[in-house]
């Protein structure tokens, strides 16, 4: 039976069960964010029916590795266990075949967790891996593999895209991606019926769709409570975890924390040399493959603003957590009472609310394009800042731009409140200008709607009825 825990997981479901009645041995990747419940979903749908399972440890020399997995061949063989503690690797597997040759069952799991850790420096780890599965397992048609790691950088790159003896070996790959939510919703109203979807925004604003953070939630607190007592307690798990997070993806994770930490001074992103002045990295490979470790990761993205070119690509802090922690959660003394209900009058807090709703609308991009009747349309989404100097073009910039296929360019204006937003007259100017600045700069032909994604829609008003296009609400989001 599959807990509440996977109530949104239907499809990484269906997947890892008909892997198991596949009539071929099949070598499974499962990958994603740390936290995101990768292990859970596994043990679960195998209901922990392995015949064999070995989680590697972080930060071990390769001996204390062999250790780890000759402990849990022993565990899993009982009294016909191996006698000698594997030296190398190709010893280990060598056992673990000998283990499954004397399984009775008709199909065999081996579940290899936390795989990217098994693979330590001076390892022969991988052409082992690769020889138990190319001369061994893949000739059988009873083994399924099934490989999880944190660490989507080495799991792509080292496992999925590697170019030796694994190359095209992985027969199935998941990325398990956090909650959308919707998902987010019905994993809540589980323990918290009474939820509404403006406290759901508000803790997805702060921890993203992240199964294990959501947890915490308690039903008796209200969002602003819970987020005070999960970030903000001495004991609250989020008030520490930013740095076991890193440290558990990533070796010399302080380079990475580095990066982030810089892509977090600016909303919309740093270009590649802007992040190379900041953290006095070098301009070479290395901090591109940095780069790419943290967006593989979920925790920056790259994207080219709106009729730019690829060598003006912007880096962008996307993880709603790791936002979250930089902008309050570092520097807050964990003494202090109501430290985040005292926030939220001030300007920092509209500051971070307003760029927060952003992503988790940016996150949700295909369910504001069937809210607004274009999901089977192409589109393509950027973000655009005007370049020109004059006092009435400063600082004009579109929040979420959708460029359309079929002529029409739909430039979003995002806004995070607690009642029904009004479209002042003041303001009804700035939108004007905007569109009108938009336009002469970038030259385009296409129509363009101005499209309003508020948590509680528009206040009806001549402004509103003469400016806009297209209005949404935060429940389009949960579609």
């Amino acid at each position: 039976m599959i807990n509440n825990d996977f109530v949104a997981r239907e499809k990484e479901i269906k997947k890892l069960k008909k892997i198991l009645g596949s009539r071929r041995s099949e070598f499974v990747a499962v990958y994603g964010r740390r936290r995101v419940g990768k292990t859970l979903l596994i043990r679960t749908v195998f209901n922990n029916d392995f015949t064999f399972y070995a989680t590697a440890i972080a930060n071990v020399t390769k001996k204390q590795q062999l250790l780890n997995f000759y402990t849990s061949l022993k565990r899993h063989q009982g009294k016909s266990s191996p006698e000698k503690l594997p030296k190398t690797w190709f010893d280990a597997f060598q056992q673990l075949i000998d283990l499954l040759e004397k399984s009775k069952l008709k199909k065999k799991v081996v579940f290899l967790d936390e795989l990217p850790w098994f693979d330590n420096a001076k390892s022969d780890f991988i052409p082992s891996l690769e020889h138990f599965w190319n001369h061994w397992a893949s000739a059988r048609n009873d083994i399924v593999l099934v490989t999880c790691g944190s660490a989507a950088s080495w799991m792509i790159n080292k496992l999925i895209n590697h170019k030796g003896g694994l190359h095209n070996r992985v027969t199935a790959r998941i990325k398990l991606e956090p909650f959308t939510l919707k998902e987010t919703e019905i994993f809540l109203k589980t323990k918290h019926p009474a939820i509404d979807r403006y406290q759901i925004i508000q803790l997805y604003m702060v921890m993203g769709g992240i199964p294990f953070y959501l947890n915490e939630v308690a039903p008796e607190w209200s969002a602003v409570q819970n987020i005070e007592q999960i970030c903000f307690a001495n004991d609250g798990l989020l008030r520490s975890e930013f740095n076991n997070l890193f440290n558990a993806l990533f070796s010399k994770a302080e380079r990475h924390i580095s990066i982030v930490k810089a892509i977090s001074t600016k909303a919309k992103g740093l270009t590649r040399q802007e992040i190379i002045k900041l953290t006095k990295m070098p301009n070479n490979g290395k901090t591109t493959q940095l780069l790419n470790e943290l967006e593989e990761s979920g925790f920056i993205r790259k994207y080219i603003p709106f009729q730019k070119k690829k060598r003006n690509s912007l880096y962008q802090l996307i993880d709603f957590y790791t936002l979250f922690y930089l902008r309050f959660i570092q520097n807050a003394n964990p003494y202090d009472q109501n430290t985040w209900i005292n926030r939220l009058d001030t300007s920092a807090y509209r500051a971070w609310s307003g760029y927060a709703f952003e992503q988790v609308c940016l996150s949700h991009i295909q369910q504001i394009k069937e809210a607004l009747g274009i999901a089977g349309i192409f589109t393509q989404t950027f973000s655009w800042k005007s370049t020109a100097k004059g006092q009435q073009q400063k600082g004009a910039q579109i929040d979420l731009l959708i460029d359309r296929r079929d002529h029409v360019i739909n430039l979003c204006e995002v806004k995070f409140s607690l009642t029904p937003f009004t479209i002042t007259k003041a303001y009804a100017a700035q939108l004007q200008q905007k569109i009108s600045t938009f336009k002469t700069e970038t030259q385009t032909t296409k129509a363009i709607y101005l499209t309003m994604i508020t948590t509680y829609g528009l206040s009806k008003n001549a402004y509103a009825m003469s400016l806009v296009q297209n209005s949404l609400d935060m429940e389009v989001l949960f579609g």
